[in-house]
This record gives structure tokens, C-alpha cells and sequence, in this order.
């Protein structure tokens, strides 16, 4: 069979009454948003009103045209390094300081500090205290040497090591065969403030080419 033709007037109402639902929906949703914009203004006046009572009275800054830039960061300062660069410094060790007035006048030409009796020294000497630790500088120039030691003596007392060797060689093969290096060693290990004595190795530990060190490691 088929369909009758809708009537024209028909078709009108139903036309309208879609449209009285479509703008029935809108006005619902205006509403529903209304009602959330009031509800975020009511929000923010009680943020400000709180504001306000606990820093009091807020004032505006008149408007002067100008812009603020966002400036750039300053660049790091190499703080660290600075720190590192002073404490080697501090730490230099000089070829003309003059250690022969601070050597024991022994055989050994042993070494202690105001603060360390006679008995230290001498229980350094007999190997009271265990090696933990040793250096050997043959072979290398003055330079080398010097900054080997002093490397080698702040860690071992950065690390609590109390009883340490420094091998310097007994200078047989320096020119004139003189212990060139030996007595500079002396010179440098009296200038480390974590060197509290030394003495002359034992034979079995080195003899006269090797010192036994005590630090005041913790």
C-alpha cells in the first residue's frame, strides 16, 4: 500500500513542535552554564575576601606603560671549582722551604710535630702501626713527584688511614748519585699539615729509600 502525503498543516506542527523542544534544550543549557559562570564568580570573591582579610587592604599599581621582560638567568658560577682551585693552593708544596731545622737530629733525620711525644716516634719506628697504604715515586720528574705525594697524602687521611710509605729511592741513579728526590720528599711531607711524623723505613720495609708516615687520619 502506499503512504498517504502527509498534509501540509501537519507537517508545519510537527516542525514547530521540534523547534519549541530545540529551543526548550538550548535555554536549559544557558542556564545550566550560567549557573556554573555565577557559582566560579562566587568562588574567586571568596578567594579574594580571604585574601584580603589576611594580608588587608589591596591597593592596584597605576599602569605605566611599561613592559617587564623576563631577564635572562644569570650564568652559573663555578663555585666548586673556585673552592677546589684555593685548597691546591693551600696545599702547594714549595722546593725551598727549609725542613732541616725541623728534623729530629738522629740518624734517620726523623720528623714529629710539637704535639707528638718521643714515644710516638719511636713506636712509628718499630712498626707499631699496620701499612695501609704505600706510594712509590720512582721514576717520575720533580713535578710529577710532588703532586703524586700530596694527592696521595690528602686522600690517605681523608680516608682515616693512620700509617702510610713513601718509597723515594736511596738515589743511586740521580746524577752524582745523590738522593736528590729523598730529601725533597722530607721537605714536602713536613709542609702537609696531615703528616704528624715520619721516620726512616725499616730495612725490611725499605730502609733509607722509603719513609713510614703517620697521618692524622680519623
Amino acid at each position: 500500500m502506499r503512504r498517504k502525503p502527509v498534509p501540509p498543516a501537519l507537517q508545519s506542527l510537527q516542525d514547530l513542535g521540534q523547534l519549541h523542544k530545540e529551543l526548550q534544550r538550548r535555554q536549559r543549557e544557558e542556564e545550566v552554564r550560567q549557573e556554573r559562570e555565577a557559582a566560579r564568580r562566587r568562588l574567586l570573591e571568596r578567594e579574594a575576601r580571604l585574601f584580603e582579610l589576611s594580608v588587608g587592604p589591596v591597593t592596584q599599581l597605576p599602569d605605566t606603560g611599561r613592559v617587564l621582560l623576563n631577564a635572562a638567568p644569570p650564568l652559573p658560577e663555578p663555585r666548586q671549582r673556585e673552592l677546589d682551585e684555593q685548597a691546591v693552593l693551600r696545599q702547594a708544596l714549595s722546593d725551598d722551604f727549609d725542613v732541616e731545622s725541623l728534623l729530629e737530629t738522629d740518624e734517620t733525620l726523623s720528623f714529629r710535630r710539637p704535639e707528638v711525644s718521643l714515644e710516638v716516634v719511636r713506636k712509628l719506628r718499630r712498626g707499631h702501626w699496620a701499612l695501609q697504604a704505600q706510594i712509590d715515586l720512582h721514576g717520575l720528574r720533580r713535578d710529577q713527584a710532588r703532586e703524586a705525594l700530596g694527592s696521595f697524602i690528602h686522600d690517605s687521611a681523608r680516608r682515616g688511614m693512620r700509617c702510610v710509605r713513601v718509597v723515594h729511592g736511596k738515589g743511586n741513579g740521580s746524577p752524582g748519585r745523590e738522593p736528590v728526590l729523598k730529601t725533597r720528599v722530607r721537605r714536602w711531607l713536613v709542609q702537609k699539615q696531615e703528616v704528624l711524623a715520619f721516620v726512616q723505613a725499616r730495612p725490611s720495609d725499605g730502609g733509607a729509600g722509603a719513609l713510614m708516615v703517620l697521618l692524622n687520619g680519623s
